[in-house]
């Protein structure tokens, strides 16, 4: 597959436009092809996409379950307890993950860091923060850690968060305002797939967005980052922290419960990356999880069951 793709990226005299044709009856999703061959521009494969469909050249075709691809820089903030900090930081040294237990602080570093943090119940509790990840291969570099965590005995409850940072460098306003308008139209498909202590306002750490008076007329006004950081009384503890770029660059997703589980923390990693890949140019309309078209196949069969195990 890897090699099939290379060979229709490398093609010469080829256009964009037939490229995008072949990727997508490869069966990679609209998000992989916007971010291989358009510099993220999901509007422009999609309308590709849509003449094909229009045209019948999608005929019996159906997409592949292919991962979601992950093509920005991010970073992850696990909170977790019952593993001293001293020895996480020496197994994860040992698999090759450089790492260092070192006192509270919200500097970038070059290698893994383990914290203190006091908000968090239980013993030996501890926030794992990763240097800045690259890509496919920061998720890889994620696998191996969250396997030293579990060899470690670590543990996560009701006071854990995992906090995902994707990096923001090249939003513009309008599409900051996207982001954050789909994600409050988003937000109980996700809250659905999310543990009880996670959604709607029952976590004073992740706060909603939804439950903001006349939150899209809101955003829609501002005419700044400053202006939308208001809208959260420049309040860091929302779904989506509203402030993360002034301090990181970042657009930080607070969400997600504490967990120490790769399948977990991947998927949600690319589910929010196809979300701002999406967000360029594009509005949801349809919040069904089955709708979705900014996820691949294979994303949508996993929150689904993540959807339907948390109402059993």
């Amino acid at each position: 597959m890897e090699a099939r793709i290379q060979s229709i990226l490398s093609e010469q005299g080829v256009t964009k436009t037939a490229k995008i044709q072949k990727l997508i009856l490869l069966g990679l999703t609209r998000t992989q092809i916007a971010a291989l061959v358009t510099n993220g521009n999901y509007g422009f494969v999609q309308n590709v996409y849509a003449r094909m469909k229009r045209d019948g050249q999608l005929s019996g075709w159906t997409q592949q379950n292919h991962d979601d691809f992950m093509n920005r820089k991010f970073g992850v903030e696990f909170e977790a307890y019952n593993v001293d900090r001293a020895t996480l930081s020496r197994a994860l040294n040992a698999a090759g993950v450089r790492c260092e237990a070192q006192s509270y602080n919200h500097t970038t570093s070059a290698c893994w860091k383990i914290v203190y943090d006091s908000s968090l119940s239980g013993n030996n509790t501890f926030e794992l923060v990763s240097p800045i990840l690259n890509g496919e291969d920061g998720i890889n570099e994620l696998k191996t850690v969250c396997r030293v965590l579990n060899e470690c005995g670590a543990k996560v409850n009701k006071s854990c968060g995992t906090h995902v940072h994707i990096d923001a460098a090249d939003f513009t306003l309008e599409h900051w305002k996207r982001i954050y308008i789909n994600y409050s139209r988003l937000e109980k498909t996700i809250d659905a797939f999310m543990p009880e202590s996670r959604r709607g306002n029952n976590n004073r750490f992740c706060m909603s967005l939804r439950g903001i008076s006349e939150f899209e007329e809101k955003i829609n006004r501002c005419d700044s980052l400053q202006a939308i950081a208001s809208v959260f009384q420049h309040s860091r503890y929302h779904k989506i922290n509203p402030v993360s770029y002034a301090r990181h660059k970042t657009c930080e997703f607070r969400q997600h419960g504490g967990t120490v589980e790769f399948e977990k923390i991947s998927n949600w990693i690319k589910f929010v990356n196809s979300l701002i890949e999406y967000s360029k140019q594009n509005i949801v309309q349809n919040a069904e999880l089955r709708s979705l078209t900014f996820c691949s196949a294979k994303s949508i069969r996993y929150f689904t069951q993540r959807t339907l195990k948390l109402a059993a």
